[in-house]
């Protein structure tokens, strides 16, 4: 884990690569779990013998959303920024999903910093981007710029 000791750190790092996170697992109860948290409840992510079928994967995969929502939980295994009082998402830039996940795959963010940017009241406006591995894929599953804003 990288640990930036203030802002003044993080805007240093732009341009910098600061991390792999740990990896997480994508099962077929979690995708269930997140189709019934969004209504998405489309068949080639919830069922399993029709997916078996007719899925090229002969599994289900996940929503590409899920695996975007898994990008916030990377960032706690790869940095920390002291004196933090509260983070808030502010968005994203870019999202593509280059590859789908199949359930059971394993999951990992690759995050660098490409713009930092002091904002009031005692904020920084932080764009990460994230790349989201596959375990065992050369492809990524996702690409996204994501924005959030620290405060002190």
């Amino acid at each position: 884990m990288r640990v930036f000791a203030d802002f003044d750190a993080v805007k240093a790092a732009v341009g910098e690569d600061i991390g792999v996170s740990d990896w997480v697992l994508v099962s077929q109860e979690r995708i269930d779990r997140f189709a019934e948290a969004t209504g998405d409840d489309q068949w080639i992510h919830v069922d399993v013998e029709r997916a078996r079928r007719e899925l090229p994967y002969g599994t289900t995969i996940a929503h590409g959303l899920l695996t975007l929502a898994l990008v916030p939980s990377f960032f706690r295994t790869v940095l920390r920024v002291e004196g933090v009082k509260n983070s808030l998402n502010y968005g994203s830039n870019r999202v593509r999903y280059l590859s789908p996940v199949p359930a059971g795959s394993r999951l990992r963010g690759r995050i660098g910093i490409a713009q930092a940017v002091d904002v009031p009241p005692n904020g920084l406006r932080v764009t990460y981007h994230t790349t989201v591995e596959i375990e065992g894929s050369e492809r990524p599953a996702c690409v996204a710029d994501t924005i959030g804003v620290h405060f002190r």
